[in-house]
């Protein structure tokens, strides 16, 4: 075989070294991206899985992508690995109508539970209370969790429908519900809502500003979340 032939697949070669190295170069961003995710996610779901999503998504995209026309890989990769990740978690929402009731029902007890006790019943207790099987009782306790700890925008995103317009004028409204729902509170509260959703602080991050526990701030969220779906509705 003569040197020109081989000139084209040694060049193929190259440029594919030269995108896989792309891509590895941007693996701790999407890494990042993953564990700052997570920490707004129940237990149940892994980092490890959002970063297999994300890294299968980058590999895919440094394939694509052209210097040409974007001078930035990660300012052309982030919302795609982002978008990506979200899918994921919209693929988890598998929820019959039934599904939905018991979260209904299993968010009604744990506030008031909270209420008397300041701190959210176990899974045992919200089994027995409810009569249902403790499994069931933890799948509504996660998704109710994915419903109600993402932030505004990703709720829309993996909740809300797929048209941009749509999804525009859902956060609109849901950012002047927000700013209803905060007028109604006090200066605690209103603290918690703003150092989540605007300063985008984990639970940790605000307990330890605040010296109040990871429980009580979620509940509080959780809450307020409601509230404005509810109004949204």
């Amino acid at each position: 075989m003569s040197l020109r032939q081989n000139a084209p697949n040694a060049y193929a070669a190259q440029r594919q070294d030269a995108l896989n190295d792309l891509a590895v170069r941007f693996l701790p961003a999407v890494k990042a991206m993953a564990h700052r995710m997570k920490e707004r996610l129940p237990a149940s779901i892994e980092a490890s899985d959002l970063i297999s999503i994300g890294a299968e998504e980058l590999i895919k995209l440094a394939r694509r992508y052209d210097a040409e026309l974007n001078d930035s890989f990660w300012g052309f990769a982030k919302k795609r690995v982002h978008g990506a990740m979200l899918d994921f978690l919209r693929s988890l929402d598998t929820l019959s109508r039934g599904d939905r009731k018991m979260i209904k029902d299993v968010e009604k007890l744990i506030i008031s539970y909270f209420g008397e006790h300041n701190e959210e019943p176990s899974d045992e207790y919200l089994a027995e209370a409810l009569k249902e099987d403790i499994s069931k009782i933890q799948k509504a306790r996660d998704a109710g969790d994915i419903g109600s700890l993402m932030p505004l925008d990703e709720q829309i995103q993996i909740f809300g429908g797929e048209d941009e317009v749509e999804k525009k004028v859902l956060i609109d409204e849901a950012i002047e519900q927000v700013t209803i729902a905060l007028s109604r509170m006090n200066e605690r509260e209103q603290t918690i809502i703003q150092l989540y959703f605007y300063e985008e602080l984990n639970l940790k991050e605000i307990s330890d500003i605040l010296n109040i526990t990871e429980s009580r701030i979620s509940q509080i969220i959780k809450n307020v979340t409601r509230k404005i779906r509810e109004r949204m509705a």
